[in-house]
């Protein structure tokens, strides 16, 4: 028995580690899904122990013979012979018989019999079905730990590769909150950081009311500045809806507004709308270490002090943190 329950502790040490990082490698669009799998396979193991454990105590195997069990034996001596049988017998209570008044005619060899068969347990329908339950599951259980040992560790290769570009471009990395609002406010740490600032220039577009007030009430770049960048990429966007309407799914008026409003995740449209409104290019970093550039349209770009273009780095990940897609600022190491 002790072995088997050292075989148990370590096969529920090995699944733990197994659905820790399953979770770990989850989306938000996955992870009910994932949580589903993980509590399935929890169950399938504790089902299959138990009956191990009933199996090891000498209980019959109710899914092997279930058809041929009868609640009377021909043969009593039989049942007698038989170390489960009897094991199952003394775990019964001891019935409460009525005297018979008839002398008995039976051999004491018979009446030892009579009473072995009277005791013979009831086959249990309900340790029927798990044990069959449990046999099929575990069969599945087998089968998940074999996917989740030659799953691939995303998160550790994706930020290996990441580190390795960072180090290769001499880019430093800035932490940022990953709220729904990241791709927003690492642009805004990064336009504050190279002085071209959170309103653009009036040459590009024109602010409307609401959005120069959200630019002008900004208390920090980096905490909220995301308020000021939302509003100018949503009103970039219904300027110009001819560019940017083909590649939605809603109407122009009902995206923008969740631009504006919410924590929305930003994407490739709020990225062009970002470089054509700031008159900036964009590199983004990918986990696989290509490099994405979105580029303004415009022949006239605007340049730095030093003469060359204005750049906005960004690193792209998908796999490294918990709640999904994430974006983090990048910085030019002095």
């Amino acid at each position: 028995m002790e072995e088997l329950l050292a075989k148990h502790r370590k096969e529920q040490k090995e699944l733990q580690g197994r659905i820790t990082q399953k979770k770990k490698s989850a989306t938000k669009k996955t992870r009910k899904g994932v949580n589903d799998e993980c509590e399935r396979w929890q169950r399938d193991l504790t089902d299959r122990q138990q009956a191990e454990i009933a199996q090891l105590n000498g209980e019959s195997d109710p899914v092997d013979g279930l058809e041929d069990l009868s609640l009377h034996e021909p043969n009593g001596d039989a049942d007698a012979d038989d170390p489960a049988t009897a094991n199952q017998q003394q775990q019964q209570p001891t019935p409460t018989y009525t005297p018979d008044t008839t002398p008995s005619q039976n051999t004491p060899s018979d009446d030892s019999s009579q009473s072995s068969g009277s005791r013979a347990k009831k086959p249990n329908r309900q340790k029927a079905r798990l044990a069959r339950r449990a046999a099929e599951q575990a069969a599945q259980a087998e089968i998940a730990a074999q996917e989740a040992a030659q799953q691939t560790d995303h998160r550790g290769n994706e930020k290996e590769v990441m580190d390795g570009v960072f180090k290769r471009l001499q880019l430093k990395e800035v932490e940022i909150n990953p709220d729904g609002h990241c791709l927003f406010s690492a642009i805004a740490c990064q336009l504050d950081e190279q002085g071209i600032g959170l309103k653009p220039d009036p040459k590009r577009m024109v602010l409307q009311g609401p959005t120069q007030s959200r630019v002008d009430t900004v208390a920090s770049p980096k905490h909220d500045g995301y308020r000021a960048v939302r509003a100018v990429a949503a009103d970039f966007i219904s300027d110009h809806k001819e560019d940017f309407e083909p590649f939605m799914e809603e109407p122009v008026d009902r995206y923008t507004r969740k631009v504006k409003l919410t924590a929305e995740w930003g994407g490739q449209l709020e990225l062009q709308a970002i470089a054509r409104a700031y008159g900036v290019e964009i590199n983004v970093i990918q986990g696989d270490g290509r490099i994405e550039k979105i580029e303004p349209d415009e022949t006239d770009e605007p340049s730095d002090e030093e003469g060359g273009k204005r750049v906005i780095w960004l690193a792209y990940y998908r796999h490294t943190y918990g709640l999904g897609e994430h974006y983090n600022a990048l910085t030019k190491q002095t």
